[in-house]
Formats: structure tokens, C-alpha cells, sequence
């Protein structure tokens, strides 16, 4: 099972896919976090992360498919499947793998978020952020991950075509 979440690790990192993916999810997290007007914790004059956390799961929403989108498709068509299917391993390992490949890949992407914690803590001239809050809401975005993951997985082991298990899995919650 460790076997195949450092596969999906190393197929999502050794192309320039991966890390685009990642780049484009934290610059578009940024751009919403300090840039925007209308979304900007510079401009409500008390540091939260509330707007962050409100705009997360709508990014995630494209980030979560991008990342499942070539679990399963991609091993059905390069025949790779057929030879996982050989290993002593259950179905319900190669599933597990994959999905904590795919999971490890999202925390991967969220790790760098909380230099904005860190940053709001920082910039405050008070108390700073609600630790228990920031940590909460973290943890649920953890969690909504993890069921983004399981559904792009799923819609992804239905066909072999990449774009369609992003289009699916994307526009499909």
C-alpha cells in the first residue's frame, strides 16, 4: 500500500504538472487572502483567516481533481493496472494507496497556508488570530480534502480518460 502512495508522490512531482498545480493553488489562496479587494484581511482592520477559510474549499474544488484526475485513468491506460491487479495486494489496498498518495499530495499544498496564520499572528497589533479556531478550521479542511479525494478517486476509477475524471470530478460534487 506505501508502495503505490509513493508512486502516485512520484508521478504527480516528476512532471511539471504537479508542481504548477500547487503554485497556481496557493498563488490564487494569496490573491484572495491579500490582494482583492473585496476578500482582503488587510482591509477588516482584525486579523481572522475567516475569508480564507470561506474561499479554500472552492479552490480546493479544482485543485482536489487536478491531483485525482491521474490516479486510476492513467493506469488503465498505460496498462499498469493489470500488473497492480498481479501484486499481492487487496483492491481495497490499491485503493488506500492511492488515496493517501492523493492526500499526502493535498496536505502537500496546504502546509504552505499557514504562513498566512503565521503572517496574520505577525501583523496584529493585539491579540493576534484565534489559535483554536485557525486550528479547527484547518482541521475540517483536512477532512473535506480527504472526501474531495475519495470522491475524485471514485469517478476516476470509472473511466480512462484524464480530462473527463477532472471535468467530473470537479463539476460532479
Amino acid at each position: 500500500m506505501w508502495m503505490i502512495c509513493k508512486k502516485e508522490w512520484q508521478q504527480f512531482f516528476n512532471s511539471i504538472t504537479g508542481y504548477i498545480v500547487i503554485a497556481v493553488f496557493l498563488l490564487l489562496n494569496s490573491l484572495l487572502l491579500f490582494i482583492f479587494p473585496d476578500t482582503s484581511i488587510l482591509q477588516f482592520g482584525y486579523a481572522s483567516l475567516s475569508n480564507f477559510f470561506n474561499y479554500a474549499p472552492w479552490v480546493l474544488l479544482f485543485l482536489i481533481p487536478a491531483v485525482t484526475m491521474r490516479s486510476f485513468p492513467d493506469e488503465y491506460k498505460s496498462g499498469t493496472f493489470e500488473i497492480l491487479k498481479t501484486l499481492p495486494l487487496t483492491e481495497a489496498k490499491i485503493v488506500w494507496g492511492k488515496f493517501f498518495g492523493c492526500m499526502l499530495i493535498v496536505l502537500t499544498a496546504l502546509l504552505p497556508t499557514v504562513v498566512y496564520a503565521i503572517s496574520i499572528q505577525c501583523l496584529s497589533n493585539n491579540n493576534g488570530i484565534d489559535i483554536a479556531a485557525t486550528s479547527g478550521s484547518y482541521i475540517g479542511l483536512v477532512f473535506l480534502s480527504a472526501i474531495y479525494c475519495a470522491v475524485g478517486i471514485c469517478v476516476g476509477s470509472y473511466t480512462n480518460n484524464t480530462v473527463v475524471a477532472f471535468i467530473t470530478s470537479a463539476f460532479g460534487y
